[in-house]
């Protein structure tokens, strides 16, 4: 099925945070943030609606993957864009994101330090574990369990590609409705239970960190739910 470009109320309605410098909207799962070689839609092509006087459209700081929701940040302007990707490079922008997993982990917090490395030439961003790959470091928290699932929230220390996707197959305890690296089906429900909850972003020195949280996609409410979760 393909997913519907947004239309431009459609994205303004998702604006979480807008300042000077930059915008976080709440990105929907399942539409690519950039157009594919093939085309299709994409986040990007409704960037101009979010010029709010400025006269080129915002441009992506980070990036999150086609079928994860929630924080993603743009920056306003070129200057803006190029301070905020250095804040990402160099790990001074804390990100929570919250993921329902099958089965999980029997302790209720913890930290997964597993190398990742790409998983072959022909699977482009696809990952792996790789002793010999990058560093690739994530700390977890339990928030509920319930009905073999459980709620987690991770902070990637780092920023590799797919690395909480890995990270959790990897444990024994893959993401609900990972298509790539649990038992998620190709197509279909269940879709991917990841979502960018909250980001911190120290923007200036003399003010306090701009935080900016994502409310839960309806996607996730249910085994969100089922783990205890109240509907905040």
């Amino acid at each position: 099925m393909d997913t519907p470009q947004l239309s431009a109320d459609e994205i303004l309605a998702r604006v979480l945070h807008r300042d000077g410098l930059m915008l976080v909207i709440d990105k929907p799962a399942g539409l690519p943030v950039h157009r594919g070689p093939k085309g299709g839609a994409n986040l990007e092509d409704s960037f101009d609606a979010l010029r709010f006087g400025l006269p080129r459209p915002p441009v992506l700081a980070h990036r999150l993957d086609r079928d994860t929701s929630g924080c993603l940040v743009l920056g306003r302007h070129r200057k803006a864009t190029a301070s905020l990707g250095l804040l990402f490079k160099h790990g001074k922008i804390e990100k929570t994101y919250w993921a329902v997993v099958e089965g999980g982990p029997t302790e209720d917090e913890g930290v997964i330090d597993i190398p990742l490395g790409r998983l072959n030439a022909d699977r482009g961003w696809w990952q792996k574990s790789d002793p010999e790959g990058q560093q690739a470091v994530t700390n977890w928290k339990v928030l509920g369990r319930g009905n073999g699932l459980t709620w987690l929230a991770m902070e990637p220390v780092t920023g590799r590609t797919h690395q909480l996707r890995v990270h959790c197959a990897a444990s024994g305890w893959p993401i609900v409705g990972d298509n790539i690296y649990g038992n998620g089906p190709r197509f279909g429900e269940p879709s991917l239970h990841l979502h960018a909850r909250e980001i911190v972003i120290p923007i200036s020195r003399n003010k306090e960190p701009v935080r900016v949280t994502a409310p839960a996609p309806a996607h996730l409410h249910e085994r969100l739910k089922a783990c205890g979760w109240n509907g905040d």
